[in-house]
């Protein structure tokens, strides 16, 4: 038996969904560590791990080792792996499995993955085509340093995710602005980094003990940042069923080599990569975890397969079955739109589910009074699936121009 603990500092949705994967595994054993009580996680669920341990900060390595060490009191039995999926916990992740000794990506490599500006120096060091950057401790530093980069640029924290506090700046002014507002300093500095003109893409991925076994290309209409800048916009991901693209050539090469430059032992990765209108690419981030947002679903339905559980197998028992791609998959994103505290209503549905229902495999609606996330997620999504490509193409299109979630 495998004794496993799944650290799930809060009960949310999508951690659940892993969570309750890993239950699914057969001669795994699962333990959680979370800082919330353990009536936030549904009865169900409940009644399949084999152990709870609250503590009081789950998003840090101490938290994770007494969490850790409290199971193993109660398992009688020492713990074979610690696992999670956010982002922000990869690096506090990686210290406990070092202080437990237990394998997984190295704390080093933890870092590579979750420091931005440290990750792009790794890249450029090892000749991975990225864009161009600088980390700044002052506004003196950040104003020379995006008069190197030169504008348009993007002002972000060099340990975000999922775009947060991500904003692009035009010119020397907006600069000075966003400065006042979040000055940088030795403890928080600002990683500036050049505005890709182009098409974004992602690149995900499973490795095993250091060895590149799979990967799956999407595509971003619009690119993510555009979609923060405008919450109004309603956006979608592709991933089509061919992969033979010559769009995306150069990063079935590039990709594995950004991997093993950054220390990559074994799990699922999601990094997003630009085409730029020259032609040229370059790797913009890189997450050493599960992709969000709907990608891990749309990996099922491509290939026709679970790849929460997947995921889970693989982390456990370091095990992973090349799946066929069998299907073209979307997600269409319902975000708000409007002034108001929250979701009035949504128009448009039915007219989706006439014209597109056969198509339509999971959809998540945005609730009357639901009030908006404020993230690029959006307050709901539609799912779709088909074995040609252009098919789901043009529906992703037709829902985005169908629906519309109203504000009031």
């Amino acid at each position: 038996m495998h004794h496993c603990v799944f650290a799930a500092p809060f009960a949310l949705e999508n951690t659940l969904r892993f969570v309750r994967a890993a239950t699914h595994v057969p001669g795994v054993r699962i333990g959680v560590v979370s800082q919330e009580p353990i009536e936030r996680i549904p009865e169900d669920l409940r009644a399949r791990i084999a152990g709870f341990a609250q503590v009081r900060d789950a998003l840090t390595g101490d938290g994770l080792v007494l969490g850790v060490r409290e199971l193993e009191r109660r398992f009688g039995h020492r713990v074979d792996s610690l696992i999670g999926i956010l982002e922000q916990l990869q690096v506090p992740l990686a210290d406990a499995r070092a202080r437990l000794g237990l394998p997984g990506t190295s704390p080093d490599a933890a870092r590579n993955f979750r420091d931005k500006a440290r990750m792009k120096e790794v890249l450029r060091a090892h000749g991975i085509p990225c864009a161009r950057h600088a980390l700044a401790t002052t506004d003196g530093e950040a104003l020379a340093n995006a008069a190197t980069i030169g504008y348009p640029l993007v002002a972000k924290p060099p340990a975000g995710a999922g775009a947060k506090s991500t904003v692009r700046v035009e010119n020397p002014e907006q600069l000075r602005a966003h400065l006042a507002s979040c000055p940088p300093s030795a403890a928080e500095p600002l990683l500036l980094e050049e505005f890709v003109q182009g098409r974004e893409f992602s690149f995900d991925s499973v490795s095993i003990a250091g060895r590149h076994v799979f990967h799956s290309v999407s595509t971003y209409t619009p690119t993510p940042l555009e979609v923060v800048q405008n919450p109004w916009i309603q956006w979608n991901v592709l991933l089509p069923r061919e992969l033979d693209s010559p769009d995306f050539r150069e990063i079935f090469s590039a990709g594995p080599r950004a991997l093993d430059a950054l220390g990559m032992h074994t799990g699922m990765t999601h990094m997003e990569w630009f085409r730029r209108d020259d032609g040229s690419i370059a790797v913009s981030e890189v997450a050493a975890r599960p992709p969000g947002a709907q990608f891990t679903s749309l990996l099922s339905l491509a290939h026709d397969t679970d790849f929460y559980v997947a995921w889970a197998r693989l982390v456990t028992h370091g095990q992973f079955e090349i799946p066929t791609r069998k299907y073209a998959a979307g997600a269409a994103y319902l975000r708000a739109q409007g002034h108001g505290a929250a979701v009035q209503g949504i128009r448009g549905i039915d007219d989706v589910r006439r014209e597109l229902g056969g198509l339509v495999v999971e959809a998540k609606l945005p609730r009357p009074g639901q009030t908006p996330s404020g993230s690029y997620e959006g307050e709901g999504y539609v799912l779709l699936r088909h074995q040609d490509t252009s098919v789901v193409r043009d529906a992703l299109r037709r829902v985005v121009e169908l629906v519309r979630v109203d504000l009031g």
